[in-house]
């Protein structure tokens, strides 16, 4: 298989080469669990998918509990479904005795049982939510001469937790000052359901991100260990350019090399980005540390011909681009068109944040 017509499927499979016309509720089922490391990038995420996506939309899933925001794949921040989050969260449950050995813990954690440690979180969480720093200064009062800021990180680490409303929907860019924290089951009213296993997690995954190979599965979820479980699955096995195994659903549609792909942009940390080991398929290598500049960061991004080809920002006037490479006349005026349709998104109330500056390329 050649690098476009994974490109090629991967975007249409992310509805990144045609919007979605389904609810939003099905189009984060569909991608399993969005990035939502600050709260209003899943919004973004959701207009670059779904045909007429409005704010409110994803506000009313947060709002009647289909969806939570909480720690899930590779320990970071994703939205996901009620529903789902129930079954996947199990999987990413520490081993017993392994839940405390990174050296963020350790410190504050030494001679602290972990089972303990949890049991008093959950006593703690027990009624409802509680800001993290409240969380934090009552373990800090129940463990003295810890740091409960550490505790409740901790806590965090190892119990199934979300955070409620209002935290997480549209709102001001970047993280929310006060971080309210609850446990899944007396949030959701769903109780944790490890039955459901790590096979369905992988069709799941291809589902929206396939063709990939067993280190894409692992990269994208943060598991490990898992080729023995995907080659014993019933899976399609393709190759790509390079010799390397991919697998796929057996009945999934692979998309043509010459299938368009419009501009489209993304916000921060999306997975279309993050949910393979090999990214070339969307990011070019040479423009990787300019997407990836390290500190954990992964900038807002926009496709031309489905490939990333620059970054956005969000400025008090409207946006700003930098594409890496010289565009075209027809091509920027095809970004700053769906920019502006952007702009309009990001800031509906107010007329005056209509600005695009795309930046000379460098």
């Amino acid at each position: 298989m050649s690098r476009r017509v994974l490109n090629r499927t991967l975007i249409a499979r992310q509805f990144l080469a045609e919007r979605s016309r389904r609810p939003a509720a099905q189009v984060v089922r569909h991608l399993v669990a969005m990035q939502a490391q600050e709260p209003n990038w899943p919004y973004v995420g959701l207009w670059s998918r779904i045909a007429g996506f409005g704010h409110a939309e994803l506000t009313e899933l947060y709002t009647d509990k289909d969806v939570v925001r909480g720690p899930l794949l590779r320990g970071t921040q994703h939205l996901a479904a009620a529903e789902d989050y129930a079954w996947i969260r199990p999987h990413f449950q520490p081993a017993p005795g392994t839940e405390l050995r990174a050296s963020y813990y350790a410190a504050e954690t030494r001679g602290l049982d972990p089972a303990e440690l949890a049991a008093t979180g959950a006593e703690l969480l027990a009624d409802g939510q509680l800001a993290r720093r409240e969380l934090g200064r009552l373990l800090g009062e129940r463990y003295p001469g810890r740091s409960g800021y550490v505790l409740a990180a901790a806590v965090q680490r190892m119990l199934p937790i979300v955070h409620p409303t209002p935290n997480g929907v549209w709102g001001g860019w970047g993280n929310r000052p006060s971080v309210p924290m609850a446990l899944a089951p007396v949030w959701t009213g769903r109780a944790m359901d490890p039955a459901r296993g790590v096979r369905e997690l992988v069709e799941r995954y291809l589902a929206a991100f396939g063709p990939a190979s067993v280190a894409d599965v692992q990269a994208w979820s943060g598991l490990k260990r898992l080729r023995a479980v995907i080659e014993a699955m019933p899976l399609r096995v393709l190759r790509d350019a390079d010799g390397r195994d991919l697998y796929d659903l057996p009945d999934a549609e692979l998309a043509a090399e010459d299938d368009p792909a419009p501009v489209r942009f993304l916000p921060a940390f999306d997975n279309a980005v993050l949910g393979h080991a090999d990214r070339t398929r969307i990011l070019p290598d040479e423009y990787r540390r300019r997407v990836l500049p390290g500190n954990s960061l992964v900038l807002p991004t926009f496709l031309v011909d489905g490939f990333i080809a620059g970054t956005w920002a969000v400025r008090p006037t409207g946006l700003r681009l930098t594409p890496f490479a010289p565009l075209s006349a027809e091509t920027a005026e095809a970004v700053a068109a769906e920019a502006a349709r952007l702009c309009t998104f990001t800031a509906p109330a107010d007329p005056t944040v209509r600005d695009v500056e795309i930046l000379t390329h460098g």
